[in-house]
């Protein structure tokens, strides 16, 4: 019994307390929190902060009951046990489905809750596209009707420009119906006249016939006989009428062609006219004292050895008080020169090193310059699209000069005038500018290259791209003179205008006499010249030959060895032209 006894009392002990445990671990898991605060939303019940909470200590009356009982059971007590085990057992079974009842009402709750606010969503989401849905509606057709209404605008102008061609070309229709009734009226009496005349025309051709048969059967000629007799009786009166009538009308065009080419070239001088600077061909450098020579020389020589060799020109130290001279053929590089021998005579530090160091400096300079020079005559007479090269080329004629004429200001006046004469007569003044400022080009290098600077100046204007009018113009302005090229004739004009005009360019009396002298007496040593005269300033040497002496043949020849013989003894700008007159006199006196 005993065994009995103890035996029971421990299964209920082990029962009590794994249904007491079970009870505690439920409500002290880590969502025990989450259990009260659900179990409390669905009842509403709020627990403030400190608050004992009557649900907890509920739950663990029956454990406490459990621990009791276990005690009790411990100590000895064998029924002491039971009555709070089946207490706690009944409190526990009840709390657990009280709790679980609430933690169910609460999820379905939630759920119907979250199933609501989804409806509402669902609702509101529904409404959102209905709206944007009516709106992009809207829009739609605001732009549709939009396009609508253009496009019947659009049928509407087209519309009216149809109607609008259709009344036109009625009305032209109509007009060409009209004119076709004008044609065929106008045809039907122009054949009743055709008709008409052609039976006058047979009736004119027999009486001609007849007259002509009666006129032969009186006279005894033929028609052709007749005819010829006729034409040379004509022929013999019209004779010296019709020379009159050429000489008279070839007299009244040559008075008229020389007066107008005076009127332009009067008339073209006076609108231009330009100062011209006589530049010196002999270049000097002022120096302070005579001391200044011994250190222009330098010691055994050596400073102007360097001069000379770095500049390519001479230095000229005289007895001439105060001046020293500078002589090169080149006129740039004498300007480089010049221009450099001032500045070692300002600074007064003159050796081989510094001699070349300025002299670099110059030539850089000198470049700009003449660049400069060369757009400033293109901007003058408005000359656009040069070539670099020609742009210079046209700076370096700025140092040149021809009979103390500077050429670059020469070349712009001649521009200036080509110009002139080109708008009086109704040619392209721009392009008759640039022949006569491109005309002397060649002067500019002629020093550097084989030939006549005509040829040298169109053979570098021709690499340069220019027109063949500008090219023939520096070619020709001089000999080849042709119609074909008007602008060329102009260019000669303007030149010979610029050079000749007074003041243009000048001479010194003695020289000027024996360079005449010089060509007289060249041209008197040929066999069979009487006399030699010099005119237009020795451009043009005039050669009288005795008939007698020479015929034709020789006298050809005579011009040509003249004409070799200057380019051989004599230098001179330009071209001298030489003109030999073969004259038979013969004279009988009447008494």
């Amino acid at each position: 019994m005993n065994l009995e006894h103890n035996s029971h009392p421990k299964a209920f002990k082990h029962a009590s307390l794994g249904i007491g445990i079970r009870a505690i671990r439920i409500l002290r898991r880590n969502d025990r929190a989450e259990y009260q605060e659900r179990s409390f939303r669905v009842l509403n019940l709020s627990i403030p902060n400190g608050t004992p909470n009557p649900w907890l200590h509920a739950l663990e009356t029956p454990c406490n009951s459990l621990l009791f009982a276990q005690t009790e059971a411990t100590n000895g007590s064998p029924l002491a046990w039971l009555i709070p085990a089946i207490v706690g057992l009944v409190l526990g079974a009840i709390l657990i489905w009280v709790v679980n009842r609430l933690m169910g009402t609460d999820a379905k709750t939630q759920a119907a809750r979250q199933l609501e606010q989804a409806k509402v969503e669902s609702e509101n989401l529904i409404k959102k596209g209905e709206l944007e849905k009516k709106e992009k509606l809207l829009q739609l057709q605001s732009q549709f009707d939009s396009e609508m209404k253009q496009q019947r605008e659009e049928l509407r102008s087209r519309e009216t420009q149809l109607v609008q061609k259709e009344s036109s070309i009625k009305q032209a229709s109509d007009d060409l119906r009209k004119q076709e009734k004008l044609v065929e009226n106008t045809q039907r009496k122009l054949a009743e006249k055709l008709d008409d005349a052609s039976k006058k025309g047979e009736q004119y051709n027999k009486l001609i016939s007849q007259a002509q048969s009666d006129l032969q059967r009186v006279t005894g000629m033929s028609k052709e006989e007749a005819k010829t007799q006729l034409m040379g009786l004509l022929e013999k009166e019209l004779q010296g009428e019709l020379g009159t009538v050429i000489l008279k009308h070839e007299k009244k065009v040559t008075e008229i062609a020389q007066q107008k080419a005076q009127d332009i070239l009067l008339t073209a001088m006076q609108r231009y006219a330009s100062s011209q600077t006589a530049e010196s061909t002999t270049s000097t450098i002022d120096i302070p004292n005579d001391d200044m020579k011994g250190r222009i020389i330098g010691r055994e020589g050596r400073n102007i050895r360097a001069f000379e060799k770095s500049s390519g020109c001479d230095l000229i130290i005289d007895d001439t008080p105060g001046v020293v001279i500078v002589s090169g053929f080149d006129p740039v590089r004498r300007e480089i020169a010049r221009q450099s021998m001032a500045k070692l005579v300002t600074d007064g530090r003159i050796h081989p090193t510094r001699i070349e160091e300025v002299i670099a400096a110059t030539e850089k300079e000198m470049e700009a310059f003449i660049r400069r020079k060369g757009e400033e005559a293109a901007q003058e007479v408005n000359i656009q699209g040069l070539h670099e090269r020609v742009i210079d080329m046209l700076g370096r004629l700025h140092f040149r000069t021809s009979y103390s004429q500077n050429v670059l200001r020469h070349s712009v006046e001649v521009a200036f005038l080509s110009g002139l004469m080109a708008e009086m007569m109704g040619l392209n003044a721009n392009l008759a500018r640039r022949c006569g400022l491109l005309h002397d080009i060649g002067k500019a290098a002629d020093h550097e290259l084989e030939g006549g600077h005509p040829k040298i100046g169109a053979d570098l204007l021709k690499r340069s791209g220019e027109n063949e009018h500008v090219v023939h113009a520096a070619l020709g302005h001089h000999d080849l003179l042709t119609t074909e090229y008007p602008y060329t004739l102009l260019v000669a004009t303007a030149d010979a205008c610029s050079a000749s005009r007074p003041g243009a360019r000048r001479e010194s009396l003695e020289r000027y006499i024996k360079r005449m002298e010089e060509l007289e007496s060249i041209a008197k040593n040929f066999q069979g010249v009487e006399q030699a005269f010099a005119i237009q300033a020795g451009r043009e040497l005039r050669v009288i030959v005795s008939s007698k002496d020479t015929d034709d043949s020789v006298a050809a020849k005579v011009c040509r060895d003249i004409a070799k013989a200057f380019e051989e003894q004599l230098t001179y700008p330009g071209e001298i032209k030489v003109t030999v007159v073969r004259e038979s006199r013969f004279v009988e006196i009447a008494r």
